[in-house]
């Protein structure tokens, strides 16, 4: 029934391919990925093989490639991505040694790509669980790991109807889950080579967080000053020291925000102009660029590239809103924040909380986010905030607003929270037979 499915789901994608350039790219890219593997591996060498299946997951993976290559320079890195939001960004990612599609699971398809791979072992990030790509793995008695994977009941492996597509998972050599429960849910099914090691994305934004950049347009937007003087204060996040003034204004930053997020705090900022606000917008398109400007209304307000070309920023204190409408930049960007706003609780699902938390700043979502353990772990310790309308973020601002000192604290229970996570990296190396 799986191998008639996938036959079915390749027809669509075929299909699709002619009308969506999205689609047309993956299957150009997984009928490409044979050709790559003979064009660059090197039969000598010994491939550890990480799949990804888009960005989020491979950023989660991210610090197993890099410790591993660091630590182990023996062996070489093939990684793999199943969308191309993944694959068209890292594509030149100078982590890998070889970085393409995974064709998709059919059995042709894996006893091709394993062939020209034959990878010693394998790293699946999260949710990956392709039937025949495992069964042929382990097969062939290659070890396979399972890192930063979360269940539920719901997932059709804990299904009756579910129980026989179930004997996937007991292909992977081990399994490092992120919580107890996970453990458990796979335990009614019979599997217990697993250990709860929590998620490596906590040891990635640490990463990012050292690797943050220096934004002076943002500073000039902030008023920052060079050198601290009489006036001055000085906040110590994590050991990256800032001045700014002790009159200066708050400073909200929203993140990875869609429209419904939008129509929520920006009427709320344009009652509260001694703010400053700052919008990187998830959807950087000119119609939703000059949607957001519509809603801010008689503000000052600039977009960032047009901003970059100036000989001189001394002008940008007396702007009100900046609008990011550029990538590559949002994580540094929460290193500005008073408090932070982070996007999508409205829609499919929160984005990324913990690239703010790890600033110390209190992180404010929608209500989406109950499949997401880390927001789960930044509300119970006072550092993320669920909003489910207006009165809930307006109730929000106005505690802050009223009692300055919770902002200080609660963004000492984000930073405190993603520190006290992390290290799943090297607990999952550590049990690893490298």
């Amino acid at each position: 029934m799986y191998n008639l499915i996938i036959y079915i789901y390749q027809l669509g994608v075929i299909i699709t391919s002619l009308f969506n350039e999205k689609v047309r790219k993956m299957w150009r890219g997984e009928r490409d990925a044979i050709r790559i593997l003979k064009e660059k591996v090197d039969p000598n060498a010994k491939y550890v093989w990480f799949h990804a299946a888009s960005l989020g997951e491979f950023e989660q993976g991210r610090p197993l490639i890099e410790q591993l290559r660091q630590d182990h320079p023996e062996y070489k890195i093939l990684l793999t991505f199943f969308s191309p939001s993944g694959y068209e960004v890292r594509k030149n990612y100078a982590g890998a040694d070889i970085i393409c599609y995974l064709p998709l699971d059919t059995i042709t398809n894996a006893r091709r790509f394993l062939r020209n791979i034959r990878p010693v072992m394998a790293f699946f990030i999260k949710y990956e669980f392709w039937y025949n790509y495992l069964h042929i793995l382990k097969h062939r008695g290659v070890p396979v790991y399972s890192v930063s994977s979360i269940f539920r009941p719901g997932q059709i492996f804990f299904r009756w109807y579910g129980r026989q597509y179930s004997h996937v998972l007991k292909c992977f050599t081990h399994f490092f889950v992120q919580n107890e429960i996970s453990k458990e849910l796979l335990g009614t099914i019979g599997i217990t080579n697993v250990s709860i090691v929590g998620d490596t994305r906590f040891d990635r934004v640490l990463q990012i967080k050292a690797a943050a950049k220096q934004l002076p347009i943002v500073e000039a937007f902030l008023s920052k000053p060079k050198s601290a003087s009489a006036e001055a204060v000085r906040e110590d996040r994590s050991g990256a020291a800032e001045f700014r003034s002790a009159e200066a204004p708050k400073v909200f930053v929203a993140g990875s925000s869609w429209q419904p997020d939008e129509d929520i705090f920006i009427p709320f900022f344009n009652e509260h102009r001694d703010w400053k606000l700052i919008i990187a917008p998830h959807v950087i398109g000119e119609e939703h660029l000059k949607q957001i400007e519509s809603k801010l209304a008689g503000r000052k307000v600039a977009r960032y590239s047009s901003l970059e070309h100036l000989d001189h920023l001394d002008s940008l204190e007396n702007l009100e809103v900046l609008i990011i409408d550029c990538f590559g930049l949002l994580s540094s960007i929460y290193h500005y924040a008073d408090v932070t706003y982070v996007g999508g609780g409205f829609g499919v699902g929160i984005h990324n909380t913990l690239e703010a938390a790890v600033w110390d700043v209190p992180v404010i979502f929608g209500p989406n986010n109950e499949r997401f353990q880390e927001a789960q772990g930044l509300k119970a310790c006072g550092g993320g905030y669920e909003i489910t309308g207006a009165d809930d973020f307006r109730r929000i601002m106005q505690r802050f607003i009223d009692t300055p000192q919770t902002i200080a604290e609660s963004g000492r229970q984000s930073g405190a929270f993603v520190q006290q996570m992390t290290g799943a990296t090297k607990k999952v190396l550590s049990a690893v037979d490298l």
